[in-house]
């Protein structure tokens, strides 16, 4: 097992725990689209929405579709459809805006357009809804457009992702962006050390504050009454397990060749596949099960062994944090990655540098396999209530703004 350890990041002081900076506020949230699978800035909503407003502003892109694609094209039908209903309450205290844009950010003209376009939308909703001195909290880089011209109190940029090193994106166009967004943000939170090395020196008030887990949810891979899915339950053990989004970052080859040394065994593959996997269909005894309701992954993680994070090593993996290690980790299973520095600094996973040591990894850790307690109580003081704990302390500590915004 190989574990790193990380320099301390200077961080905002620490303001006490019960500050009220969170509570009974308006806050508008630039993110991914609702109905995708839940991820941090899911989690932290949903928690957030329990003692604020919150309205959360559909994607509004940051990469130009390519007509040529079914999938693209899928996805600005969905985008058309769904704003025939703009504004809807789809949680108690959690309002989501489907907007209209033109997602072609490297375009002068476009971006001019969007930021007339888009803070008409905007704006709407919150008459609608009433909302006053809001906190802006942007996930998505692309909202630097409107950053600071919406009446906001508070910016928060929280950036967890290198996204001008997505395939598809047009990379300057992103960083220019986002530079802008980081220098005018009242506080940037960052997931991984690499994010706090390309995005502090922008802005001094950046801090690390890595993901959290939904433990209670994952940790029902122990429940004696959890029941696992028809579709596992009976394939040959060991049952190895990913779930996840199959993009380019996954390095499915390595995953091939995991199936290749437990011929005997199984390989559950969860997750909605965007890049070529005929290497993985190829394989009787990989199966590729499509994407799951979130709901069902606890059950899906109990007919495991042995969790996967089979990241290729890029800029963008590099600066990533997966989500999905402390979710397996929360359900009790041991974990083999490859290389990615967050999830070497857990100390708690086994880390491989090469394709024949990480199928050694696997074998090593299927001697003592999962699910089991002791793995999923590594994790129990991580939930996404922690997190925000911490979050609000850094905002509490960061001086209000001087005659406000305008």
């Amino acid at each position: 097992m190989t574990a790193t350890t990380a320099e301390p990041r200077p961080a905002a002081a620490p303001a006490p725990a019960d500050s009220p900076a969170l509570t009974g506020r308006d806050i508008l949230c630039f993110s991914h689209d609702w109905t995708g699978d839940p991820l941090s800035k899911t989690h932290l909503m949903r928690l957030l929405a329990r003692d604020n407003r919150v309205l959360w502003v559909n994607s509004i892109g940051y990469r130009t579709p390519s007509l040529g694609s079914k999938a693209d094209l899928g996805r600005m039908w969905k985008k058309l459809n769904a704003a025939r209903e703009p504004l809807k309450e789809v949680e108690p205290n959690l309002f989501v805006l489907n907007p209209l844009a033109v997602p072609a950010y490297g375009l002068k003209a476009a971006r001019g357009f969007n930021r007339w376009w888009l803070r008409r939308q905007v704006r709407s909703a919150m008459r609608k809804l009433d909302f006053r001195r809001p906190i802006n909290w942007v996930f998505n880089p692309a909202a630097s457009i409107l950053a600071g011209q919406l009446g906001e109190e508070t910016l928060i940029y929280q950036c967890v992702d290198e996204y001008s090193a997505f395939s598809g994106v047009t990379a300057q166009a992103i960083l220019d962006l986002e530079a802008d967004l980081l220098r005018k943000s009242d506080l940037v939170i960052v997931s991984a050390d690499k994010l706090y090395e390309t995005k502090s020196k922008y802005n001094p008030r950046t801090v690390v504050v890595r993901h959290g887990v939904d433990f209670h949810h994952f940790r029902k891979a122990l429940d004696p009454a959890t029941v696992v899915p028809p579709e596992v339950a009976n394939l040959p053990k060991p049952v190895i397990g990913f779930f996840g989004l199959i993009a380019d970052w996954v390095d499915v080859e390595l995953m091939a060749e995991v199936a290749k040394a437990y011929p005997h065994g199984s390989l559950v593959v969860l997750g909605k596949a965007t890049t070529d996997v005929s290497v993985l269909k190829a394989l009787p005894n990989v199966h590729l099960l499509g994407r799951k309701p979130y709901a069902d992954l606890p059950a899906y993680c109990k007919a495991f062994q042995v969790g996967l994070n089979p990241f290729r090593i890029n800029e963008l993996t590099l600066a990533a944090n997966p989500l999905k290690v402390r979710e397996y980790l929360a359900a009790g299973l041991p974990v083999v990655a490859t290389n990615i520095p967050e999830v070497a600094i857990l100390g708690t996973c086994r880390v491989a540098d090469t394709h024949a040591d990480f199928t050694r990894q696997v074998g090593e850790a299927l001697e003592e396999p999962g699910p089991r307690a002791d793995i999923s109580e590594l994790v129990r003081a991580e939930g996404w209530d922690a997190r925000l704990r911490e979050i609000g302390r850094h905002l509490a500590a960061v001086p209000a703004p001087k005659g406000g915004r305008p």
